[in-house]
Order: structure tokens, then sequence, then C-alpha cells
């Protein structure tokens, strides 16, 4: 009786101790990057979409630019094949092939949107390739801002696993590994440069 007794008083001193060891909150900070990672994926699906979108409404408008694109098509394809489960989150070639193929995509739609600025400005009349841009540009700050909360559930998730009490039940429980968060893209930091071509 006095084992069952002490038993009795020892079970929720252990299961309070293994709560603050990181036994719940751990799998809830992963799960909220795994949640996170998912809304970034839903947001680059939404983007190509709306360029796949804007491609054929570019070629039935303009009908010549095929260099353009090609290279718009070969960047949404490479994009849209780049894939990163959330078991890769914590590799970080992984999550940077995965980042690049999303980047040549950006890259490749400014360029897109450059050309028909110079050379068809008559587009810009057209109400269905307008309301495309004007998609593809929301799409565009959604993906920055999912990419930032991403990044923010990702450092919660890795402060977590490496502070105490949580280290402890990250490391013996779990085997946690830090997660990648996403870099910004080469060159973000500089404006884009557009050149009409209207110098002498």
């Amino acid at each position: 009786m006095t084992v069952l007794r002490r038993f009795g008083l020892l079970a929720p001193l252990a299961a309070f101790s293994l709560a603050g060891c990181g036994i719940n909150s751990i799998p809830t900070a992963e799960e909220q990057v795994n949640a996170e990672f998912a809304n970034l994926q839903a947001e680059y699906q939404r983007r190509n979409d709306v360029i796949g979108n804007l491609v054929e409404t570019v070629k039935g408008a303009a009908g010549s630019e095929e260099k353009i694109l090609t290279q718009v098509t070969e960047a949404r394809s490479r994009a849209t094949s780049a894939t990163l489960t959330p078991a890769q989150l914590s590799d970080p070639a992984a999550v940077k092939r995965f980042n690049d193929a999303q980047a040549s995509l950006s890259g490749a739609r400014s360029l897109l949107g450059t050309v028909i600025m110079e050379r068809y400005p008559q587009l810009q009349s057209q109400q269905r390739f307008g309301d495309l841009m004007v998609a593809l540009e929301g799409t565009e700050n959604r993906i920055r801002t999912q990419r930032r909360d991403y990044n923010e559930a990702v450092r919660q998730y890795n402060t977590r696993i490496r502070t105490f009490p949580d280290a402890i039940g990250a490391k013996i429980f779990y085997g946690a590994k830090p997660k990648v968060p996403f870099e910004a893209e080469a060159g973000a930091q500089d404006a884009p440069k557009v050149d009409f071509n209207t110098g002498g």
C-alpha cells in the first residue's frame, strides 16, 4: 500500500517534469513549422497557376516572344518539379535547391514583365492581362509574407530545441534537429533595373 501511495504521489511529479522537458512543446512547435511550410507550398502553387495563365494570355495576345516565354515556362517547370518535404526541412542542401528553383521563377517572371512593358504596352489595356498581373503581384507579396511566417516558426522551434528545459526532451525523446530557414533571394535587397531602351 505504501508503494502504491508513493507511486501515486510521484506520478504527477514525473508527468510535470516530462511536460517541462518539451515532451509536448517540441512536437507542437514542429507541427507549426510543418503547417507554415504547407502554407508556403500552397502560395507557390498559386503562383505557378497564375503564371501558367499569364503565359497563355501573353502567347495569345503577342504571339512572338518565344525565347522569353520559353524561359518563363522552363523556370516554372523547375519550380514545380523541385520538391521539399517536411522531413527535409533539416537538410540545408535540400532547402537551398528548393529555394533556388523558386528564385529562378521570380527572376523569369520579372523578365517577362519587363519585356511586355517594353515591347507590348498595348497589352496593358487588356483587362484579363491586367487582372493576372495584379494577381501575380499579390501572390508574390503573399509568398514573402508566408516565407517570413515560416522562418519565424523555424526560429521558435530551433530556439526551443536548444534551450533548457525543452532541449532535454528534444534530444532524448525526439532526436530533434534544427530546421532550415529560407534565405533571401540573391540581390533581393536591390531594386530591379528596368531599361526601356530610351537612351540615345
